[in-house]
């Protein structure tokens, strides 16, 4: 049985990473997304287990001096990483494993599984991102103008990932992304 794909997906806070994520997962079999465990309140509806790990700041410490993380990351005044043993396991079983995590993470991910495939997901601007987060309707306009100035500095890292999807029409950015992941999974040379 092959060892599975490790896949990094990063992008802006609102670039619309999640709905690209479940599309994709319905039309690639053998693709899973690994569970971030956060520290940040859950929104209205999220559950633990299911859309994050969340845990107390007093828990999310003790799991980073146990080494239980792959990466870990403080973003917008919270702290997200990724337990190490779901993704393992999963890949053993060989699954493709995808990481929907930051730009500071992605990068701690590559120095530690150097044949990690990074893909980078942008919004079609700047303005595209405002108008999403705003309909979002989840943010504050200070915590807005927060998120887009974080999204201008990981739009710097694109040159450190592997693959640039632009999220202009979901559809296209899916079919991108399928297509990528089936690529890898037929790649004969892993660099790395």
């Amino acid at each position: 049985m092959r060892r599975g794909n490790l896949i990094v997906l990063s992008g802006p806070s609102g670039v619309g990473k999640d709905t690209l994520l479940s599309r994709l997962i319905e039309r690639v079999p053998g693709v899973v997304k690994c569970l971030t465990a956060t520290t940040r309140a859950p929104r209205e509806g999220e559950q633990h287990g299911v859309d994050y790990l969340f845990l107390s700041p007093e828990q999310f410490a003790a799991w980073i001096s146990q080494g239980k993380f792959l990466e870990h990351a403080h973003y917008n005044e919270q702290y997200y990483g990724t337990p190490l043993h779901l993704v393992e396991e999963a890949r053993a079983r060989g699954l493709d494993v995808i990481l929907k995590i930051e730009v500071q993470g992605g990068l701690q991910v590559r120095q530690r599984v150097p044949e990690a495939i990074l893909i980078f997901v942008q919004p079609p601007s700047l303005e595209v991102l405002r108008q999403r987060l705003t309909a979002r309707g989840t943010d504050s306009p200070e915590q807005i103008a927060s998120r887009l100035h974080i999204a201008e500095q990981e739009m710097r890292a694109i040159p450190h990932y592997d693959y640039l999807v632009t999220n202009d029409t979901i559809e296209e950015a899916v079919d991108l992304l399928r297509a990528i992941l089936l690529a890898e999974r037929a790649r004969i040379r892993k660099e790395g």
